[in-house]
């Protein structure tokens, strides 16, 4: 391995100073990225979660299941490069910022059983979570904000 020094390495190599410090993705957008991801297969068969409600904060944050919505979009690198960092249910939760009883109807078992398809997860998190309709009071809201 040879050493340069920081000038030199400048006319070497292009060095992103920015990185691993990328700018972090809005809620809207990694919840567009995961609908798309589960797009690429609807047909793809999911594994739920085991009765997320009954289970204490501290095991239902560290519950995981291998191919799981949440794994598929953990196994994403664009959404790993966005601070996503391992595929339990309370990463999800913090990643994508959503309350337990909205992630609990995503990727539990008692709404879906043992397995879900990829197309029907989507479908939940497109209506719910990226192209819902705000109603009247979230609408006002805004405008007040703005």
């Amino acid at each position: 391995m040879k050493h340069h020094e920081f000038n030199r390495l400048q006319t070497l190599a292009k060095i992103n100073q920015a990185y691993p410090h990328q700018e972090i993705m809005p809620r809207t957008e990694r919840l567009r990225r995961w609908v798309e991801l589960l797009d690429r297969d609807p047909h793809r068969v999911l594994s739920t979660l085991q009765q997320t409600e009954y289970q204490p904060d501290a095991v239902r944050a560290l519950l995981r299941c291998d191919n799981s919505a949440i794994s598929v979009a953990y196994d994403d690198p664009v959404l790993r490069a966005a601070g996503m960092e391992n595929d339990t249910y309370g990463e999800a939760r913090r990643f994508f910022e959503l309350p337990d009883r909205h992630l609990h109807r995503i990727v539990c078992n008692c709404h879906f059983g043992a397995t879900v398809s990829a197309g029907v997860t989507a479908c939940y998190l497109r209506a719910k979570h990226v192209d819902r309709k705000r109603g009247f009071w979230a609408r006002l809201r805004a405008v007040i904000a703005e």
